[in-house]
């Protein structure tokens, strides 16, 4: 039998996929992160509170009023997103200006505000979310079979990744976005609306958020405490691949969840910590990140 560093081939390439459905969810969530630091220059820490709120809103939708998973797969995000223009217009606008430091408090108290809410509601055990039955079952690859949904995870979280990097970087929007970070007062001289702008731009970083906790939902139980669980990983992958650096965030999300799967098979006491790991050597050979901007 084939082997690559000393494990069969088919035991390779099947912790390979689990890795790449890993990674897909770090990659999204990261990519959310990079968008709102990126761009408005917050450490937005309630960033899996709002991953945990979008699963949620998922499985309050289809308990209460029998909602199906493709129509919460839209709706979810959107509501999550309207909960983030709330959060930027009732809190964060204040702090423009300011030390980083304050959103990164801001934000984190308000994680714990919406963590509790769901406590109180739900308590700590998990919620179960079916798989919609068209994505049930499984395919043979040969090597190994995976399910039809974990392939939808990756396949999804990709092409939202890279069509947001599209947009952001390829696009006279995304030109906006990025010259309104940089001189607010010159893009507003040429008609652009700059708060509204940074305004939609942290609702559509939240969004992200809940669109991940959307398509979670199925993977794993829905549960207050999913995105705390979670978003130290998040935080390390953003590090990682650069403050700010959306491609950046995306590649290293897929790769780090790749590396964790492996590390499982070599070396299972590290698998919780190889990331930050990770982090630790990047941080000393490239402080700005693999992909990030040296200042």
């Amino acid at each position: 039998m084939t082997e690559i560093f000393g494990i069969p081939i088919q035991a390779f390439l099947g912790q390979l996929m689990l890795g790449l459905v890993n990674g897909a969810f770090y990659a999204m969530l990261s990519l959310g992160l990079a968008v709102i630091f990126g761009l408005l220059d917050i450490v937005n820490f309630a960033h899996g509170a709002l991953y945990m709120v979008g699963a949620f809103f998922a499985y309050i939708m289809l308990d209460k009023w029998g909602v199906n998973y493709w129509i919460a797969l839209v709706v979810a995000p959107l509501l999550v997103g309207v909960l983030g223009v709330l959060i930027e217009r009732l809190f964060l606008k204040r702090l423009y200006g300011l030390d980083p430091l304050y959103g990164l408090l801001l934000t984190f108290g308000l994680s714990l505000i919406l963590e509790g809410i769901f406590r109180d509601q739900y308590g700590v055990s998990g919620q179960s979310y079916p798989v919609p039955e068209a994505l049930s079952g499984a395919t043979n690859l040969g090597f190994m079979v995976l399910p039809n949904y974990r392939a939808w995870v990756v396949l999804a979280s990709v092409t939202v990744c890279l069509s947001t990097w599209f947009l952001i970087e390829r696009t006279r929007l995304g030109a906006y976005l990025r010259a309104g970070t940089e001189n607010a007062k010159l893009v507003q001289a040429f008609g652009v609306n700059v708060p509204l702008m940074v305004m939609l731009t942290y609702g559509a970083g939240a969004a992200l958020a809940g669109l991940a906790g959307v398509l979670a939902a199925p993977v794993i139980q829905v549960t207050p405490l999913m995105g705390t669980n979670l978003i130290i990983v998040v935080f390390a992958v953003v590090v990682i691949g650069g403050m700010g650096s959306i491609l950046g965030s995306v590649i290293t999300g897929l790769a780090l969840g790749v590396i964790e799967g492996f590390t499982r098979v070599f070396y299972p006491e590290a698998s919780n910590v190889v990331v930050f790991v990770i982090m630790a050597i990047v941080l000393m050979i490239r402080p700005a990140g693999l992909f990030g901007k040296e200042a």
